[in-house]
């Protein structure tokens, strides 16, 4: 039986691999590329950011969540240096977090100056930066009468609720995408493992058939129709977003197509194809009608 790696061998190996990407590994480029098991790495470390650091290496934080504030400070480092409101293009080059992480957090792209506005105010050293925002419109001023015979607009409960109640997360409790009940998945993917899920729901209506799926890197070996009867493969990686690709350090050469969820990668190399399952989705029937074994259709079909 071959022995388990030790402390110094596992340290070892993560140096050499974070010297050949320029940053420390994530656990899974670890162990997909190392050939180190993960139950040798606990056995030997407590935890993964303890192995790093056994190797001299900074700390793995690339799926910490990031304060307000310290999104707002990298959008405003950014127009600083750009002297002028940054395009989305621009912040991908410059900014060091995600497009979709700052949308996410802040609402709209455009929606961002004036949250940065009230985040600065009153703060000496943003004082250049806010000199550089636009000057707010006034907003108009109304009639009295007419301001008083009109009556108030009435907001939905459901507009409510997606524009101003955000309650605090309860520890412990799984989280959930937004609504979309796609046949058997009610709520859209929020990691890697939702896209493999659902690639195989839609592989085959995608044109795909599924020949193999791995841990290691390519993700999944495939097969798809380029002419009649005559059938391709292809290397498939699975990312949550397209721009995590890039982000865990993967070869451009050992992937032909990135199935993801959705795709924030606007400089991705012109030869990776991107399926962006978000978009292609609406083309799909939600609802999938199936036949039992016996002829007769599924009572359960309208949940398939």
């Amino acid at each position: 039986m071959k022995p388990l790696p030790d402390k110094g061998f596992i340290a070892d190996s993560l140096a050499r691999m974070a010297k050949g990407a320029g940053r420390g590994p994530s656990r899974r480029e670890f162990l997909s590329n190392s050939g180190i098991s993960e139950h040798a790495v606990l056995k030997c470390f407590p935890s993964w950011n303890a192995a790093l650091q056994a190797a001299g290496l900074e700390p793995y934080t690339l799926n910490l969540r990031r304060e307000d504030r310290e999104l707002l400070e990298d959008w405003g480092h950014v127009l600083r240096r750009n002297r002028k409101i940054p395009t989305c293009r621009a912040y991908f080059r410059l900014g060091k977090f995600g497009l979709r992480t700052i949308e996410q957090r802040f609402g709209a792209w455009s929606k961002v100056p004036e949250i940065f506005r009230q985040f600065a105010q009153g703060k000496p050293e943003w004082a250049d930066v806010l000199a550089l925002l636009p000057v707010p419109a006034p907003k108009p001023a109304r009639n009295p009468a007419q301001k008083e015979a009109r009556a108030p607009k009435q907001k939905s409960p459901s507009s409510l609720l997606r524009n101003h109640v955000r309650h605090a997360p309860l520890r412990g409790r799984p989280t959930y995408g937004q609504p979309m009940d796609f046949r058997g998945l009610r709520h859209e993917p929020v990691n890697e493992q939702g896209v493999v899920l659902l690639f195989g729901m839609v592989a085959r209506e995608l044109g795909y058939t599924v020949e193999a799926v791995q841990s290691g890197f390519p993700d999944c070996e495939a097969k798809r129709q380029i002419a009649p009867q005559r059938w391709q493969s292809v290397r498939i990686e699975f990312e949550f977003e397209s721009r995590n690709f890039r982000d865990h350090g993967h070869s451009l050469t050992g992937c032909d197509v990135i199935v993801c969820w959705r795709h924030n990668w606007p400089d991705c190399p012109s030869h990776l194809e991107i399926l962006e399952l978000s978009s292609r989705l609406k083309s799909l029937p939600h609802l999938r009608t199936l036949i039992c074994p016996f002829g007769v259709r599924d009572p359960c079909s309208r949940f398939s």
